[in-house]
């Protein structure tokens, strides 16, 4: 007798690959997806194409009841919608039973970010051997840049373009972009590629075995640098990220210009930052416009003018 999954099974196969070839999707997020749909189709022990809202409804108060946390049953949840949006695209289905079901919601936690005295204190790093003049290059690229851990990680000498101050960034789905490189990630950028002198494993920031530097190090590196320079440990570098990005929201307000230094490809992700810089101009508000205090003296009048 055929399984349920047995007959989900070629066609779970078939959207990983599209996912692969037209998202250009990493094989760790793929695995992710094999593990969400094939938890869907053991729950429903039934074939998929059989499925409706109640089973989805029933497959997310399992999921709760197994413990998952509401990002967790949302993910899972957006991947059942993915794969039968591609049943419904290859005509396998007539409708998504996952279409209205969206998950419990989820309260987005706000990241965490630096003001722009502690970014300038961070930075403010002596260079006085290999070891700390790549600490300052990695801090540069990190704030002046916005670059992910492992984008930075993985630069090559041949991706730095000290001519037009850019530096070409391969990001999340094998896309490209180019960067533009800050005066002072600049400097330091170029007394590091002439420390490197004769290294030849073309890495920007060479590790072990012809490697380049792991993500590991960094992140040990930004934790003792920030210890010293703020006095608190707690650095992780896309809090980096997230202050490049809020920084520069702050000084031009030009969000699709962001999304586009970031990588993000849904302008919903890099929304995020409207939100922290909406609390910088409430500040700015409360401190600056006379609105926003409460008059002297009590008897006092005012006249409003146009």
């Amino acid at each position: 007798m055929k399984q349920p999954y047995d007959s989900a099974q070629p066609w779970l196969e078939r959207f990983l690959l599209t996912l692969k070839q037209q998202r250009n999707y990493s094989p760790r997020t793929l695995v992710a997806y094999r593990h969400d749909v094939e938890r869907f189709v053991v729950f429903i022990s039934d074939d998929p194409a059989s499925a409706n809202t109640q089973d989805i409804a029933r497959f997310t108060v399992h999921l709760k009841q197994q413990g998952l946390s509401n990002s967790s049953i949302s993910r899972c949840l957006s991947a059942v919608r993915s794969f039968y949006h591609f049943l419904l695209s290859q005509g396998q289905v007539t409708t998504n039973p996952a279409a209205v079901n969206t998950g419990p919601k989820i309260k987005r936690r706000l990241p965490k970010v630096l003001d722009t005295d502690q970014a300038a204190q961070l930075l403010n790093v002596s260079a006085d051997d290999s070891q700390s003049l790549r600490d300052k290059v990695l801090l540069e690229l990190f704030y002046g840049s916005g670059l992910r851990l492992s984008e930075l990680a993985n630069l090559r000498l041949s991706d730095v373009d000290l001519a037009q101050g850019m530096v070409q960034v391969l990001g999340k789905g094998s896309k490209e972009r180019r960067v533009p490189l800050g005066r002072l990630c600049m400097a330091a950028l170029r007394q590091w590629m002439q420390n490197l002198g004769a290294d030849t494993s073309g890495w920007l920031f060479p590790g072990r075995g012809g490697n380049s530097i792991s993500t590991r190090t960094i992140q040990n590196r930004l934790k003792k640098i920030a210890a010293v320079q703020l006095g608190d440990d707690s650095l992780h570098p896309h809090m980096l990220r997230h202050t490049y990005a809020t920084h520069m929201l702050e000084s031009s307000g030009d969000l699709r210009g962001i999304q586009e230094l970031l990588g993000h490809s849904d302008i919903a992700t890099t929304q995020i930052y409207t939100h922290l810089d909406f609390q910088h101009l409430a500040r700015v508000y409360d401190n600056a416009h006379p609105r926003a205090h409460k008059p002297r003296n009590k008897g006092s009048s005012t006249s409003e003018t146009s």
